[in-house]
């Protein structure tokens, strides 16, 4: 038997500040759909050149700590290059250097095979743009 591909995009409201967004019920409700007990791989992407996909452990203060270290690691300040998109957001354009903007997980009977404390977020540094599209894929 072959295997199959299935795709779909997501679109994901960040508002006007610098967030992560927990994809992972997302991410399960999508294989529930479309896996049907196989395994496989799951992959998401975005396409944008100042967020990034993360796994990560989520409400014990990982997220404002990643937030943090990324602020200082990449600060918005007037000492980068590169001058596309509004003031202080120049640094953005790195964040996928670090934060790269795929993940490829994987699929066991079915479910996204995390550890106990991950998550699947999406990591959004630019305040400008209040919306981000993530793709969802599963090759089973």
């Amino acid at each position: 038997m072959s295997g199959t591909f299935t795709t779909r995009t997501l679109t994901i409201a960040t508002g006007a500040t610098e967030t992560l967004h927990d994809l992972t019920h997302a991410c399960s409700a999508f294989l529930r759909e479309v896996a049907h007990g196989r395994n496989g791989l799951l992959n998401v992407f975005t396409s944008h050149a100042t967020s990034g996909l993360a796994v990560i452990e989520t409400g014990a203060g990982s997220d404002d700590d990643l937030l943090a270290a990324l602020r200082g690691i990449l600060p918005a300040d007037g000492r980068w290059q590169d001058r596309q998109g509004g003031a202080g957001q120049s640094s953005g354009h790195l964040l996928p250097a670090l934060v790269p903007p795929h993940a490829t997980l994987p699929v066991v009977d079915g479910e996204l095979e995390l550890g106990t404390s991950q998550s699947v977020v999406l990591v959004n540094t630019d305040r400008d743009s209040p919306e981000r599209r993530v793709r969802l894929s599963f090759l089973g």
